[in-house]
């Protein structure tokens, strides 16, 4: 009788050890979820399940460290969206949102909903989704919130972080949030709660500092999230204490406050402290409006990183152009002038608040003045957007405007800029520029159009969500955003994924920073794979990414050529979600994973989740390794 003493044995992969050596070619077996031997031709009748890894990569399960997936896992715990492009473990309630004290009701104001105010605009979640997940939200302590992950079937590995809106929520409520300063007795407050939280385990502190991220939800549709409102001295004392407990601090950028955000950042500076204070930030991208942008930030990073002041600082790169789509004006870049808040600030079914508002000759005015600033005359503005400086994030070029869907045909996939030329040509005579009958008759129902804005305004009011639209701000020149994703200064991060329900899908971002690195060398691969893998667990403090005899076992196991011949945006669509009740755009990668292992299990196999996945839990929570003696 045979001894099968191995649960999985995957034979013949070329294996990264996360760590960044080269690969080498050798077995690997797994028994009772984690890592129990590895080397040359093993054994294959002692193991109940053989995997032939011959020609594949094998590697340890890949880490998306910036995520959204606090509502998702609640729904639907096995977030097969991530774990179908080899993502093992996920760090969540990252930009200061988050669920760790619960659904915070207000019984002296049930009308009140913090999560669906705090969420619905800034990670484009609709109302109905965010009120099904803080209906069943049963906890209102971060230690009672880590223990009900034991009683999710989890997917992944999942790692959250205390949300700093959330905690100013929790300790002001959300009106004093928004309409004052804390008391030096709740900044005290504020220190004692993220102290028991780093004590219970988690692995770092989020907060936020993008002037998108508005609330959505009446009196408070004009205010920006109650992290935003956080004077220095209470952000100073949250960070003391996440410095105390050797904790990472996940921050976003204020460009409209640099000093206040610089400020923040050179908090990871170990001058005057015992030690640096671990800080990642979103995000050093290549803007196409500012093409100097992510330079800036990367001398900025070295700056706080050097000898002289010491910190141990990482930005987040995304690894693919930054491709947003929109849903007439529902879209994040919208959020970035005021003018244009006033649309994303009425509810998704508000169609006829909407069209109200396109016809008023006022808004029309204020939207004009924001769609136009910077593309005319003699000032500031205009001077930045030639240098290419433009403090923006959306250049409203309708040349770099694209139509996905729309209710005439002849408009798919193609560029606002040429629709807008041939209006124009049509108004001012030329009949027979119009591409067919079908749009030769919008052409007639079009008013006067002198300008972008004039169009724009008119695709809006006439079309609404049925015109879908997209552009791409940021990362479209390959070279430099490679540099970017293997620079010392950086790491790979900002998928966002689990937010952004349909206006964007980077779930394979990591499986797009191997493809750079497959494309290169070998040598690139294995410093991509450390990236992904042990860098990242470093970062936070998670107790995954290696290959190490004793380690749980999270691999993975990728097919090379399909890697490199896989082309993210011919994967992208949009499938409806039944734990959403809602359409979400998606990425499928089928056939550049081959193989999931999460905890030792099978999660997927052959482009397929295994019978088992979502029933029984697979990953489990990760609390910090980083511990220190503070009781003294």
């Amino acid at each position: 009788m045979v001894n099968r003493h191995w649960n999985v044995l995957i034979k013949n992969a070329l294996v990264f050890d996360g760590k960044g050596g080269p690969p080498e070619s050798i077995d690997i077996a797994i028994q009772d979820g984690v890592i129990a031997a590895k080397g040359l031709n093993l054994d294959p009748t002692c193991a109940e399940r053989v995997v032939e890894g011959k020609g594949k990569w094998l590697m340890p399960g890949l880490i998306d460290i910036h995520t959204h997936y606090d509502l998702e896992v609640e729904v639907e715990p096995g977030l097969p969206e991530a774990v179908r492009h080899g993502t093992t473990s996920v760090v969540m309630s990252n930009c200061s949102l988050g669920i760790a004290f619960g659904a915070q009701r207000n019984s002296e104001k049930p009308e009140e909903n913090v999560i669906v105010d705090c969420f619905a605009r800034v990670e484009n979640i609709p109302k109905s989704v965010l009120r099904s997940v803080a209906d069943k939200i049963s906890w209102h302590d971060t230690g009672d919130y880590l223990n009900h992950f034991d009683g999710l079937a989890l997917g992944p590995n999942v790692a959250p972080m205390i949300p700093h809106t959330m905690l100013r929520v929790e300790v002001m409520g959300l009106e004093e949030s928004l309409e004052r300063q804390p008391t030096t007795d709740e900044i005290a407050e504020m220190v004692v709660l993220v102290e028991k939280a780093m004590k219970e385990g988690y692995v770092g502190f989020s907060s936020d500092g993008l002037p998108l991220h508005f609330l959505a939800n009446d009196p408070h549709r004009n205010a920006k999230i109650p992290a935003q409102n956080a004077p220095w001295e209470e952000i100073k004392a949250l960070g003391d204490v996440v410095r105390k407990y050797d904790r990472t601090w996940q921050a976003t950028p204020d460009p409209e406050n640099m000093g206040k955000t610089i400020k923040t950042f050179f908090m990871s500076s170990r001058r005057g402290a015992d030690k640096p204070l671990r800080m990642t930030a979103t995000a050093a991208m290549d803007l196409s409006a500012n093409k100097r942008g992510a330079d800036g930030l990367l001398r900025l990073s070295g700056l706080i990183n050097s000898k002289f002041f010491g910190g141990d600082f990482t930005f987040q790169t995304l690894s693919a152009p930054f491709k947003v789509f929109a849903d007439g004006v529902a879209t994040p870049l919208l959020e970035e002038k005021a003018a244009f808040r006033e649309l994303n600030a009425l509810d998704v079914e508000d169609v006829e608040g909407r069209k109200s508002l396109l016809l008023d000759s006022e808004f029309q005015a204020r939207f004009r003045q924001a769609w136009r600033s910077g593309k005319e005359g003699f000032n500031l503005p205009h001077l930045l957007r030639k240098l290419q400086l433009e403090p923006t994030t959306f250049g409203r070029n309708l040349d770099e405007m694209y139509i996905d869907s729309c209710e005439i045909d002849g408009w798919k996939g193609a560029k606002m800029s040429d629709i807008f030329a041939r209006v124009i040509a049509y108004q001012r005579g030329n009949s027979a520029i119009a591409i067919d009958v079908e749009e030769a008759n919008e052409f007639k129902q079009f008013p006067p159009i002198k300008d972008d804005a004039d169009f724009m305004l008119h695709m809006l009011l006439q079309y609404d969500k049925q015109f879908r639209w997209y552009t791409t701000t940021a990362n479209e020149r390959p070279d430099v955003l490679k540099k970017l994703l293997f620079h010392e200064q950086t790491i790979p991060g900002f998928n966002d994924s689990g937010a952004h329900l349909t206006n964007m899908a980077f779930f394979d971002g990591n499986l797009r920073t191997l493809k750079f690195a497959a494309l290169d060398s070998i040598e690139l691969v294995s410093e991509a794979i450390k990236r992904l893998t042990s860098a990242p667990a470093k970062l936070f403090g998670l107790d995954v990414g290696n290959l190490d005899i004793g380690s749980q076992a999270d691999l993975v196991l990728i097919n090379p050529e399909a890697l490199r011949e896989y082309d993210s945006d011919l994967n992208t669509s949009i499938q409806y979600r039944e734990c959403f009740d809602h359409p979400q755009m998606v990425n499928r990668s089928e056939g550049v994973v081959e193989l999931v292992v999460i905890n030792g299990n099978i999660a997927w196999l052959d482009s397929a989740f295994t019978k088992e996945f979502g029933e029984k839990p697979f990953g489990t929570l990760l609390r910090s390794t980083y511990c220190c003696s503070l009781d003294s």
